[in-house]
């Protein structure tokens, strides 16, 4: 049988995980630049914990655990009709208890509410772990992804949010990626669901805003027909998402479409506040756009929210956050405020690729190959390499004696920039022969001068 792996899964070699290592330690050391502290939760999580706390969309996408037959002392069998009603989204801890995380956040706040007596607030913390969601695989999509998110909890304070607007523009300046940071406020898109007859119309019409830039306007007024939306609400939504210009421009015309709706101030408070306080630092705010048809499908924001799409290239956001002022409350402790933003990696790595943006001397490859040219020989190469290890060079022995042009092809294909020999005659003089493989150019070396060498 030919070997596979699951769809939507990758393996990574050496070159790739080189790079995906620059994408996080430029995230990470941002993140730590701000004040965050890493933290690690487990690949699953209890069931109950994840369920229903990303809408409809989100829960159908949810990979969950089959128990094994510890979990069943009892043998219960399932039968047919079991199963079915775990496909149809609907919970039976004999078959399943357990699933894979869908993301970090609600983990974090499942975190946060088990031991936020210990934690000292505002908590700050960065996470970096992979995360599995049974979605239809596709570019820039994936069943298993990377998140890299950094969240602060026990904090009102919009100063918050124009921090992560910042990490945004520090973060991908750095990768150089040319990126629009998105923002709106859930606040917003309330009012725009009282206006259309009633906030219990929110998740219905931010569900098929959400899908805006994917299947365009005609095909979310057949979606927001099909939620229970009459003509003239759904004329309203129509303003709404035509609103643009400039930041202030959508500012104004929000204002006349929104009138004296008071969850629309505070949103549009909201969003000027994060533009005023932003604009002594210019290369930052020429980045942050004011977008109303930015949704974001997860129920649990409830302020500020962002997205980060990159510049010149067609692919998804690669990147995506807002405020949540009571996620802990779904785990039985109330108002924690917090706010958090997560990067794709996944996708800024395939952004990162297209656009060739990758410095040449990312991967910590071999430096130096010692030859095995006899027993002998081979045993003072291997003293000469630990003692260049011990000074952080990266070396390997070639693993058996064996000709020169196998050695040689060996590093080539390594792209190991140098070789050094001990052959009989310099074993017997106390040297060694360096050679620079790019160059061509070869030199004797004592020991010494070999230990010294800048490689």
């Amino acid at each position: 049988m030919k070997p596979t792996i699951p769809q939507g899964t990758r393996d990574f070699n050496a070159v790739t995980i080189g790079k995906r290592n620059y994408i996080f330690n430029t995230i990470k050391n941002v993140f730590e630049l701000y004040g965050f502290q890493p933290l690690e939760t487990p690949a699953m999580e209890n069931l109950e914990t994840l369920m229903g706390k990303y809408g409809e969309e989100g829960d159908k996408l949810i990979f969950k655990i089959l128990n094994n037959g510890l979990d069943n002392p009892t043998k219960h069998q399932q039968s047919k009709e079991d199963f079915e009603k775990i496909l149809e989204g609907k919970n039976n801890k004999n078959i399943t208890e357990r699933a894979l995380r869908y993301d970090l956040t609600i983990p974090f706040a499942r975190y946060v509410a088990m031991n936020h007596g210990q934690l000292t607030f505002p908590f700050k913390r960065y996470q970096i772990q992979p995360v599995w969601r049974a979605d239809r695989p596709q570019r820039g999509r994936y069943r298993e992804f990377y998140q890299c998110d950094a969240d602060i909890v026990g904090s009102y304070s919009l100063i918050n949010e124009v921090e992560f607007a910042n990490i945004y523009a520090t973060v991908f300046e750095k990768l150089g990626i040319d990126v629009e940071i998105k923002i709106n406020s859930r606040k917003i898109l309330t009012a725009l669901a009282e206006l259309c007859g009633g906030a219990d119309k929110m998740i219905d019409i931010t569900i098929a805003i959400d899908k805006l830039d994917k299947i365009g306007i005609e095909k979310v007024k057949e979606e927001l027909v099909q939620r229970g939306l009459n003509e003239n609400q759904i004329s309203i939504i129509e303003k709404y998402l035509s609103i643009n210009g400039t930041n202030d421009e959508k500012l104004i015309a929000l204002k006349n479409l929104l009138g004296n709706n008071e969850s629309g101030k505070k949103g549009i408070e909201e969003i000027e506040f994060i533009l005023n306080y932003q604009s002594n630092i210019i290369h930052h705010t020429s980045k942050i756009i004011v977008d109303f048809t930015l949704a974001r499908g997860l129920n649990y924001y409830t302020g500020i929210i962002f997205e980060v799409k990159a510049k010149n290239i067609q692919m998804g956001s690669i990147g995506g956050g807002g405020r949540f002022d009571d996620l802990t409350g779904l785990f039985g402790v109330p108002n924690i405020p917090g706010v958090g933003i997560s990067f794709g990696v996944d996708r800024i790595y395939d952004v990162m690729e297209e656009l060739k943006l990758f410095p040449d001397e990312i991967q910590k490859s071999t430096q130096v190959l010692f030859f095995n040219l006899g027993e002998s020989e081979s045993r003072q190469a291997f003293q000469l390499m630990q003692q260049l290890r011990d000074k952080n060079i990266r070396c390997e022995i070639y693993h058996e004696q064996t000709k020169f042009d196998k050695q040689f092809k060996y590093a080539d294909k390594k792209q190991i920039p140098y070789a050094v020999m001990i052959g009989s005659k310099e074993l017997a003089e106390n040297n060694c022969v360096l050679k620079n493989l790019k160059s061509g150019e070869q030199q004797i070396l004592s020991h010494n001068e070999l230990r010294s060498f800048n490689f």
